[in-house]
């Protein structure tokens, strides 16, 4: 497996490519979040070199050139990343996966740019949110993300009543959420900002792979999947679209890295399930959820 290295000031974006030794006609841009996030890109990125296909995964924040928290994003950036792969490794197939808040800059990056054969989405939003401070808690007035300097549509929530990472009981869901849980899905409950702010997915001419719990403890991604699935079959969408909810499945989902290679990772583990309840009350049905969705994606990228 080869590896390379981009930075924002040479190369227009932050990232890390994996590419199998004998090269690929395939590449997966992978978009997870911040340049030190406890599960970096480039190990995503690398198993799907493991299965024969170039990873590129492009980082969100926390890098020299970026800005250092979840705020004022530029879109702009996967311009040059996409470039890269067919310009300099002469790829053509190329699909985009994004998790969590990931999910936002996938859908983004195909809306505004394209060109992208599938678009994999894993406990995703459908809408852009306010951006956020380093401290995880000053919101800035900003979009989460911006195209060619203009701030994206999104929405605001309100974490003045609640703390972000708190578990609460909440009447519209079956499981402790979090207080993150709660803003956004109240967020969501302010129509006109809603939907002005919504992803438009169906401009996006991907096949696409939405993939959610049904018991996420983050943010309320089995929503957003079935408003996706439901503003696509609205609107006839022509490309193929497969939709899978995993039942009790935690906000922690899709691809994994290599279990050989990650041992140290996989040992944290239970500390996993403490920071997502659904993952650590239904712990063994979530990790088979880790294979069963891998299968999924390589199937799905390989169809």
């Amino acid at each position: 497996m080869r590896h390379e290295d981009f930075n924002y000031k040479e190369h227009g974006f932050t990232g890390h490519l994996a590419e199998p030794d004998s090269g690929s006609w395939k590449a997966v841009i992978v978009v997870m979040g911040g340049e030190q996030s406890i599960l970096p890109g480039i190990k995503f990125a690398e198993r799907f070199a493991d299965y024969g296909i170039t990873g590129l995964s492009v980082s969100l924040f926390g890098a020299e050139g970026l800005p250092d928290s979840p705020n004022s994003i530029p879109v702009d950036m996967f311009v040059p990343a996409i470039e890269y792969l067919r310009e300099k490794k002469k790829i053509d197939h190329i699909s985009i996966y994004g998790q969590s808040m990931g999910s936002i800059f996938a859908v983004l990056a195909a809306q505004y740019i394209g060109g992208f054969e599938n678009l994999i989405l894993v406990s995703p939003t459908h809408v852009p949110f306010e951006g956020t401070l380093k401290d995880k808690k000053t919101m800035t007035g900003r979009s989460v993300a911006t195209w060619k300097g203009e701030d994206i549509p999104f929405v605001k929530a309100d974490f003045s009543r609640i703390k972000a990472s708190k578990y609460y009981r909440h009447p519209d869901s079956a499981c402790k959420v979090t207080g993150m849980w709660i803003a956004y899905h109240d967020a969501y409950k302010n129509e006109a900002a809603a939907l002005k702010a919504r992803l438009s997915v169906e401009q996006t001419d991907a096949r696409i792979l939405l993939i959610a719990g049904d018991e996420d403890e983050a943010w309320p991604s089995e929503y957003s999947v079935r408003l996706i699935e439901k503003d696509l079959k609205e609107k006839g969408y022509s490309k193929d679209v497969k939709v899978i909810v995993y039942p009790h499945g935690s906000h922690l989902n899709g691809l994994m890295p290599n279990r050989e290679r990650e041992k140290k990772l996989y040992r944290m583990i239970p500390l996993i399930g403490l920071m997502y309840k659904t993952f650590g009350k239904y712990k063994d049905l979530n990790i088979s959820y880790f294979d069963n969705t891998e299968k999924e994606i390589i199937e799905w990228l390989n169809s």
